[in-house]
């Protein structure tokens, strides 16, 4: 089974509210990313890893299809909130992990981090102009790994140490990611620019 994680845990600490609640083309930024992973028929179940605010986003979105984990620690960095998303399936063969605040990530990027994957990596990432970014498809044999890891740096230095292969989707999306208002204005126009030509 392959299994999606959605990090949305984080404080917004920058944005100044709740940025998962953000409005983008009429809906929250955190609907965005769910929609994408949505509509990858290769993943099995969704879970959605929530932490800060999470009753209040919890009523405010859409979860069809999805379920939401809380990582009550989420305040020690993205490590908790996806130790909270892998231990959630152990069962899983992989998860694919994608952030909420990414609403330009596409679902033929997911899908092609899945298609090109190296069978004999136990990890895969998508890569914008050479640049490590998400989604990242992280196999069973790493669960263990994932689990020890700590603070705010997430599963970076462990999928270089354990030879992650990498897939160039440059090409398919932007990795452009919501930190502040003027983000969110900026992506929105970029967002608009895709519906138009896309």
């Amino acid at each position: 089974m392959i299994a999606g994680v959605v990090l949305a845990g984080g404080g917004s600490t920058r944005f100044g509210s709740p940025k998962q609640l953000a409005q983008l083309d009429g809906r929250p930024l955190l609907e965005h990313a769910l929609g994408a992973v949505r509509s990858v028929p290769a993943i099995e179940r969704i879970i959605v890893v929530l932490g800060a605010e999470a009753e209040l986003i919890s009523d405010a979105i859409d979860f069809e299809g999805c379920e939401v984990v809380v990582a009550e620690d989420w305040d020690e960095g993205i490590s908790a909130s996806l130790r909270a998303g892998v231990a959630a399936l152990p069962d899983a063969d992989a998860v694919v992990v994608t952030l909420a605040d990414q609403p330009l990530i596409t679902p033929q990027v997911i899908a092609a981090v899945l298609e090109h994957a190296d069978r004999r990596a136990p990890a895969a990432r998508a890569t914008f102009g050479g640049a490590p970014g998400h989604p990242v498809l992280i196999k069973r044999e790493l669960f263990a790994d994932v689990m020890q890891l700590r603070g705010d740096s997430g599963a970076r230095e462990l999928l270089e140490l354990s030879g992650v292969a990498t897939i160039e989707c440059g090409n398919l999306a932007s990795a452009d990611d919501v930190d502040t208002t003027q983000d969110l204005q900026r992506i929105g126009g970029q967002a608009t620019n895709l519906e138009v030509h896309g």
